[in-house]
């Protein structure tokens, strides 16, 4: 059911000549534009308390110091987007998700991207961001779409769509592509746009698989081609376990933007200067101005 309308999908595309997707997310009074013709917009992963004991204990006495010097130095290093997680054992999120919010909101205006399993807490979080968020995540799985889509839809958010399900996460691009257009679908279904659904292709530990980066590019380009949605991925995720992290992260999110990446949740202090570089050779990047802005400022 979920290929035969994909297929329809997929020959709306082609009829539209591959019209181009943006996805508009909003800060307090600014916006940041996704679109497919770049250039790549950065969704900066630092305010996470994974391998972060500092910000697990401020957050633990809801002290929004640490919170707030992540965000300044991922904004000064090139981040558009901020994504905001708080997870750790025993935190109550439906409290401290919102909480973070409006010590960021208060602070700057950029748009914020809200991470988090727990639906109440992204709720709860979109009641005090306003329009404009985008959700980190939904995935094709039944309780997922069920739990996330009508929330997405009320309070005006995006949604980033990770292409697994309830059979967990397939080792190929076809399979990957195929959960991309269920959610689609069914984002379509429950009343949102499709500029507001982006594709997470899932970016896997090319350590523990060989063939694991092939699969995530090929997935990119395809939902790409056939739906012409904005992907996003964890661009650091495939070089776990590995020496030589950010040469191999570089090389990697090179490829991926060739092939239909548009805005990858990264640290930007690891990867801002690949992917200006990225956008430069790709002719997104007139007389060099972004490119030489960046380095001019780092100086």
């Amino acid at each position: 059911m979920y290929w035969e309308k994909g297929a329809n999908i997929i020959k709306e595309k082609q009829l539209l000549n591959f019209k181009l997707m943006q996805t508009v997310l909003k800060g307090r009074s600014s916006s940041v534009t996704i679109d497919t013709n770049g250039p790549v917009i950065i969704i900066g992963e630092c305010i996470n308390p994974t391998r972060r004991k500092k910000l697990v204990t401020t957050l633990q006495n809801e002290n929004f110091d640490y919170v707030l010097e992540l965000a300044e130095s991922q904004i000064k290093a090139g981040a558009d987007v901020l994504d905001v997680n708080v997870g750790f054992p025993g935190v109550d999120d439906v409290k401290l998700l919102p909480a973070t919010v409006l010590a960021i909101r208060e602070k700057y205006d950029i748009p914020l991207c809200l991470d988090s399993p727990n639906p109440k807490a992204i709720e709860a979080a979109l009641k005090v961001a306003g329009p404009g968020c985008l959700i980190n995540s939904v995935n094709g799985e039944e309780k997922s779409l069920n739990a996330l889509l009508h929330i997405a839809k009320e309070y005006e958010a995006a949604i980033i769509g990770l292409t697994m399900d309830d059979d967990g996460i397939a080792q190929n691009a076809q399979k990957r592509l195929e959960i991309a257009m269920k959610i689609l679908e069914r984002a379509l279904k429950a009343g949102m746009k499709e500029t507001d659904v982006v594709i997470d292709p899932l970016a896997m530990a090319v350590s523990a698989d060989s063939g694991a980066c092939l699969v995530t590019l090929e997935t990119i380009k395809l939902v790409h081609l056939k739906l012409g949605l904005n992907i996003t991925m964890g661009a650091s995720n495939i070089s776990f376990g590995l020496p030589g992290r950010e040469s191999l992260n570089s090389a990697f999110i090179s490829l991926a933007i060739l092939n239909g990446l548009t805005c990858p949740i990264a640290n930007p202090e690891k990867i801002t200067d690949a992917i200006r570089a990225t956008d430069l050779v790709l002719g997104r990047d007139d007389f060099a101005v972004r490119f030489v802005e960046f380095f001019q400022n780092r100086i």
